[in-house]
């Protein structure tokens, strides 16, 4: 059940980073999950660093809110390999 919430988290969190970062039109379902799941990982290890657990095995906002901000930072640093700015 776990591997289902975080993809679900992750397909969410992925999907709201797109539309942050004004990257929507570009990518479909399947890279806004990548987006959120690799997202999540970044967040996660950043989150640690200030003491903030934010686990998307179980479903938590927490989680959810630490994916996003990393999925947001991932497409920030695409954005900036890609286009040499972050938008």
């Amino acid at each position: 059940m776990g591997w289902i919430i975080a993809l679900i988290v992750g397909g969410v969190a992925g999907w709201l980073a797109s539309k942050v970062m004004n990257r929507d039109a570009s990518k479909g379902i399947f890279w806004n999950i990548v987006v959120g799941c690799v997202g999540s990982v970044i967040g996660n290890l950043l989150a640690n660093q200030f003491g903030i657990t934010g686990t998307v095995q179980k479903f938590s906002l927490t989680g959810l809110i630490v994916a996003f901000v990393g999925a947001i930072i991932l497409l920030g640093i695409v954005n900036l390999v890609q286009r040499g700015k972050v938008r």
